[in-house]
Protein backbone atom coordinates (compact mmCIF):
# COMPACT_ATOMS: atom_id res chain seq x y z
CA UNK A 1 0.00 0.00 0.00
CA UNK A 2 0.90 3.30 -0.55
CA UNK A 3 1.97 5.41 2.33
CA UNK A 4 -0.96 7.04 3.14
CA UNK A 5 -2.66 3.30 3.14
CA UNK A 6 -4.47 3.45 -0.48
CA UNK A 7 -2.99 1.72 -3.38
CA UNK A 8 -5.54 3.24 -5.49
CA UNK A 9 -8.50 6.06 -4.59
CA UNK A 10 -11.72 5.54 -7.08
CA UNK A 11 -13.14 8.90 -7.59
CA UNK A 12 -16.84 8.62 -9.53
CA UNK A 13 -18.42 11.10 -10.77
CA UNK A 14 -21.28 12.48 -8.51
CA UNK A 15 -23.75 10.20 -5.95
CA UNK A 16 -26.96 9.04 -8.44
CA UNK A 17 -29.78 9.35 -6.83
CA UNK A 18 -29.58 5.64 -5.27
CA UNK A 19 -26.24 6.06 -3.92
CA UNK A 20 -27.43 9.63 -1.96
CA UNK A 21 -30.69 8.05 -0.07
CA UNK A 22 -28.06 4.72 0.71
CA UNK A 23 -25.64 6.11 1.42
CA UNK A 24 -23.46 3.73 -0.72
CA UNK A 25 -21.41 4.13 -3.72
CA UNK A 26 -22.73 3.25 -7.17
CA UNK A 27 -25.94 1.49 -5.46
CA UNK A 28 -28.30 1.82 -8.76
CA UNK A 29 -28.64 -2.04 -9.87
CA UNK A 30 -27.24 -1.05 -13.67
CA UNK A 31 -24.35 0.58 -12.64
CA UNK A 32 -21.50 -1.55 -13.09
CA UNK A 33 -18.90 -0.91 -10.90
CA UNK A 34 -18.73 -3.33 -8.26
CA UNK A 35 -18.50 -6.22 -11.16
CA UNK A 36 -16.10 -4.70 -13.41
CA UNK A 37 -13.79 -3.87 -9.76
CA UNK A 38 -14.15 -8.30 -9.12
CA UNK A 39 -13.88 -9.19 -12.92
CA UNK A 40 -10.58 -6.72 -13.14
CA UNK A 41 -8.81 -8.79 -10.16
CA UNK A 42 -9.47 -5.36 -7.42
CA UNK A 43 -11.78 -7.56 -5.33
CA UNK A 44 -11.87 -11.54 -4.49
CA UNK A 45 -15.83 -11.65 -5.06
CA UNK A 46 -18.26 -9.36 -6.27
CA UNK A 47 -19.04 -6.79 -3.49
CA UNK A 48 -22.13 -5.18 -2.73
CA UNK A 49 -22.62 -1.42 -2.29
CA UNK A 50 -23.14 -1.55 1.01
CA UNK A 51 -19.65 -3.64 1.73
CA UNK A 52 -18.24 -0.64 0.28
CA UNK A 53 -15.88 -0.49 3.70
CA UNK A 54 -14.20 -3.73 2.52
CA UNK A 55 -12.47 -1.47 -0.02
CA UNK A 56 -10.18 -0.89 2.37
CA UNK A 57 -8.98 -3.93 3.33
CA UNK A 58 -7.96 -4.59 -0.39
CA UNK A 59 -5.87 -0.87 -0.03
CA UNK A 60 -8.96 0.79 -1.91
CA UNK A 61 -11.01 3.90 -1.17
CA UNK A 62 -13.89 5.72 -2.65
CA UNK A 63 -15.33 9.19 -3.40
CA UNK A 64 -17.05 11.18 -5.95
CA UNK A 65 -15.45 14.39 -7.96
CA UNK A 66 -18.71 16.40 -6.60
CA UNK A 67 -21.02 15.65 -3.70
CA UNK A 68 -24.30 16.99 -5.07
CA UNK A 69 -26.46 14.19 -5.87
CA UNK A 70 -28.01 14.30 -9.45
CA UNK A 71 -29.94 11.75 -11.50
CA UNK A 72 -27.73 11.58 -14.63
CA UNK A 73 -24.18 13.32 -14.20
CA UNK A 74 -25.07 15.43 -17.30
CA UNK A 75 -27.14 17.55 -15.25
CA UNK A 76 -23.79 18.68 -13.06
CA UNK A 77 -22.59 22.70 -14.48
CA UNK A 78 -18.66 22.51 -15.75
CA UNK A 79 -17.77 24.50 -12.84
CA UNK A 80 -19.48 22.08 -10.09
CA UNK A 81 -16.84 19.83 -11.70
CA UNK A 82 -13.88 22.50 -11.41
CA UNK A 83 -14.63 22.82 -8.24
CA UNK A 84 -15.15 19.27 -7.16
CA UNK A 85 -11.44 18.78 -9.21
CA UNK A 86 -10.21 21.66 -6.52
CA UNK A 87 -11.40 19.52 -3.36
CA UNK A 88 -10.23 16.29 -5.23
CA UNK A 89 -7.05 17.44 -5.47
CA UNK A 90 -6.81 18.61 -1.36
CA UNK A 91 -8.17 14.94 -0.66
CA UNK A 92 -5.64 13.09 -2.61
CA UNK A 93 -3.12 15.34 -0.95
CA UNK A 94 -4.16 14.48 2.77
CA UNK A 95 -4.66 10.79 1.91
CA UNK A 96 -1.62 10.52 -0.29
CA UNK A 97 -3.12 7.65 -2.54
CA UNK A 98 -0.59 5.72 -4.96
CA UNK A 99 -2.97 6.27 -7.62
CA UNK A 100 -6.42 8.21 -8.06
CA UNK A 101 -8.80 6.49 -10.71
CA UNK A 102 -11.46 8.84 -11.73
CA UNK A 103 -14.32 6.76 -12.93
CA UNK A 104 -15.22 8.69 -16.06
CA UNK A 105 -12.97 10.57 -18.77
CA UNK A 106 -15.44 13.23 -19.08
CA UNK A 107 -15.63 14.03 -15.91
CA UNK A 108 -11.37 13.89 -15.57
CA UNK A 109 -11.41 15.94 -18.59
CA UNK A 110 -13.75 18.78 -16.67
CA UNK A 111 -12.55 18.80 -13.55
CA UNK A 112 -9.55 19.01 -14.01
CA UNK A 113 -9.22 21.31 -17.44
CA UNK A 114 -7.69 18.86 -19.49
CA UNK A 115 -10.20 18.78 -23.22
CA UNK A 116 -7.87 15.98 -24.95
CA UNK A 117 -7.10 13.49 -21.70
CA UNK A 118 -7.70 9.78 -22.93
CA UNK A 119 -8.54 6.89 -20.69
CA UNK A 120 -5.27 5.38 -19.33
CA UNK A 121 -2.55 7.08 -17.26
CA UNK A 122 -2.64 10.76 -17.42
CA UNK A 123 0.88 12.98 -17.22
CA UNK A 124 -0.99 14.58 -13.95
CA UNK A 125 0.48 13.80 -10.77
CA UNK A 126 -1.08 15.20 -7.52
CA UNK A 127 1.97 15.43 -4.65
CA UNK A 128 2.77 11.20 -5.82
CA UNK A 129 0.14 10.35 -6.52
CA UNK A 130 -0.44 9.42 -10.26
CA UNK A 131 -3.80 9.90 -12.13
CA UNK A 132 -5.73 7.01 -14.30
CA UNK A 133 -9.06 7.84 -16.43
CA UNK A 134 -11.24 5.00 -16.43
CA UNK A 135 -14.33 4.52 -18.25
CA UNK A 136 -18.05 4.80 -16.68
CA UNK A 137 -19.27 1.67 -15.31
CA UNK A 138 -22.95 3.91 -15.79
CA UNK A 139 -25.34 1.42 -17.68
CA UNK A 140 -25.44 4.72 -19.67
CA UNK A 141 -21.87 4.37 -20.99
CA UNK A 142 -23.06 1.55 -23.60
CA UNK A 143 -19.23 2.10 -25.25
CA UNK A 144 -18.36 -0.19 -22.93
CA UNK A 145 -19.18 -3.19 -22.08
CA UNK A 146 -18.26 -4.99 -18.39
CA UNK A 147 -15.34 -7.30 -20.06
CA UNK A 148 -13.71 -4.33 -21.99
CA UNK A 149 -13.82 -2.04 -18.86
CA UNK A 150 -12.78 -4.77 -16.73
CA UNK A 151 -9.70 -5.21 -19.05
CA UNK A 152 -8.65 -1.58 -18.48
CA UNK A 153 -9.31 -1.56 -14.72
CA UNK A 154 -7.04 -4.64 -14.45
CA UNK A 155 -4.27 -2.88 -16.76
CA UNK A 156 -5.04 -0.13 -13.62
CA UNK A 157 -4.37 -2.78 -11.17
CA UNK A 158 -1.04 -4.15 -12.29
CA UNK A 159 0.08 -0.59 -12.81
CA UNK A 160 -0.46 -0.07 -8.86
CA UNK A 161 1.05 -3.07 -7.83
CA UNK A 162 -2.01 -4.57 -6.58
CA UNK A 163 -1.90 -8.46 -6.60
CA UNK A 164 -5.36 -9.69 -8.69
CA UNK A 165 -7.66 -10.94 -5.92
CA UNK A 166 -8.43 -14.03 -8.35
CA UNK A 167 -5.15 -15.48 -7.11
CA UNK A 168 -3.86 -15.73 -11.28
Amino acid sequence: MAAGGLSVLFCGINPGLMTAATGHHFARPGNRFWPVLHLSGFTPRQLRPDEQDELLSYGLGITNVVARATARADELTAEEYREGGRILVGKVERLAPRWLAVVGVTAYRTAFGEPKAAIGPQERMIGSTRVWALPNPSGLNAHWTAATMAEEYARLREAAGVPDAHGA
